[in-house]
């Protein structure tokens, strides 16, 4: 009786687990306005992340607590401890806290922060407003509690600048110097290229004119890079830059971000999972000194490094780091409970001393909300090898092929805001 139906159900669909990123977005990138941007772009703010994220110092810890409360997401405390593992008499436990009020959950460029620590400066008071329809933003920082001061900076700063996705502008000085500007940059990006060039005085307490401070090439910086893919984890990128530092160092990096997928057999995760995005980073930098008189005084005139990071879930990562001197490896893990817990152990092998030692981390953080998702095979982005002859196919898993994601054509609709491009304001 009735109507009957026959056949078995559609299976449910393939899908590829997306883990968010260790630190993303990076806390670097929340003060950013309040740097030159010729400090951090050409892929030095990615470049700092994978040299020094993790890799604490021989034989010390960090302790870091980030939290936000529930009501008001608009305000959060990043709380920090750091020091040797064993009582030294000429080192102290160095501790700082910062509370941070910023306009826009979504907008990281207008805020207020305060910080309070056990050292120089004790109390710090730090602000930036920036306008994005004219480009227009300014800033401070402004050292209100100091045990001395010697410089004309402790008694602050202030800045203005101009970004759009094109060009970056700025200049800052000091309100009680006559040294003006006291840093001063420009940024220009066509295309794939990018370059740029900064003014910033050597020593504030060095007799010199003006004049002389601008005709004098060892206080300008310039940099040319070539660079690819958009700061989001799920896009892979890659950045090659060059660098005359103050006319006297040439430093050479490259860095790239690699997004892959592998297939996987969990048996704690469904069936319909057949595979996971796994981020890889890799760089090297490369620096030395052209001038005679500037390597005759330093026993090591040049310094070449090279650091990889892979991060293979949600949980673990790995990091290692190679210098002309030592090496050094990182393993971390995180847990995603709300907030989340990050442990990871550092060791630095010591190649004048033969020495190896040891470092801690444990950081605490609900600031960043990102969870662990499961994309349909539509959202895998694709690494291109010899396997992947077919254009769009990473695999095939019985008769359902995974297609590589339309994200390369910069849509990101579609992606949570922890795994969204940063903004593109030079």
């Amino acid at each position: 009786m009735g109507n009957s139906f026959s056949g078995k159900p559609s299976p449910p669909p393939l899908m590829v687990l997306v883990p968010p990123l260790f630190d993303f977005p990076p806390l670097a990138a929340r003060t950013r306005m309040l740097e030159s941007s010729y400090d951090l772009l050409f892929g030095k703010m990615a470049m700092r992340c994978l040299f020094d994220d993790y890799f604490e110092e021989a034989w010390h810890f960090t302790s870091r607590i980030m939290l936000k409360p529930i009501d008001d997401p608009n305000v959060d405390l990043i709380a920090t401890i750091s020091g040797p593992l064993d009582h030294h008499p000429d080192e102290k436990i160095v501790g700082n806290a910062q509370f941070r009020w910023q306009s826009d959950v979504d907008d990281p460029h207008t805020f207020v922060d305060l910080s309070v620590s056990n050292t120089d400066p004790v109390l710090l008071l730090r602000s930036c407003s920036y306008y994005p329809k004219f480009g227009l933003g300014a800033f401070g920082i402004f050292p209100v509690l100091l045990k001395e001061r010697v410089s004309p900076r402790d008694f602050g700063i202030i800045g203005l600048r101009y970004g759009s996705s094109n060009l970056s502008a700025g200049v800052t000085f000091c309100p009680f110097s006559d040294q003006l500007p006291r840093n001063a940059w420009l940024v220009s990006k066509i295309g794939r290229l990018m370059a740029g060039v900064q003014y910033e005085p050597r020593s504030e307490g060095k007799k010199e004119t003006q004049s002389a401070q601008y005709k004098n090439m060892d206080n300008w910086s310039c940099a040319i890079g070539y660079g690819l893919g958009s700061s989001s984890p799920l896009s892979p990128s890659f950045n090659f830059a060059l660098e005359l530092a103050r006319n006297s160092q040439f430093i050479a990096s490259f860095y790239q971000h690699v997004v892959v997928q592998r297939k996987i057999k969990n048996p704690l995760e469904e069936k319909e999972v057949v595979g996971i995005t796994n981020y890889i980073d890799f760089g090297f930098e490369l620096q030395t000194t052209v001038d005679n008189s500037v390597s005759s005084k330093s026993l090591h005139d040049s310094s070449f490094q090279v650091a990889a990071s892979w991060q293979a879930n949600k949980n673990f990562l790995m990091k290692g780091k190679v210098g002309l001197l030592s090496s050094s490896i990182a393993v971390a893990f995180k847990s995603w409970w709300n907030p989340s817990f990050t442990v990871s152990m550092s060791a630095v092998r010591d190649r004048t001393n033969a020495k190896t030692s040891v470092g801690f981390t444990l950081h605490v953080d609900n600031i960043r909300e990102a969870s662990y998702e499961r994309a349909d095979p539509n959202f895998v982005m694709l690494t291109p090898n010899k396997e992947h002859l077919a254009e769009g196919m990473l695999w095939k898993s019985g008769k359902r092929p995974l297609l590589q994601s339309e994200l390369h054509s910069g849509n990101f609709d579609g992606a949570l805001k922890e795994l969204k491009p940063l903004d593109k304001i030079l």
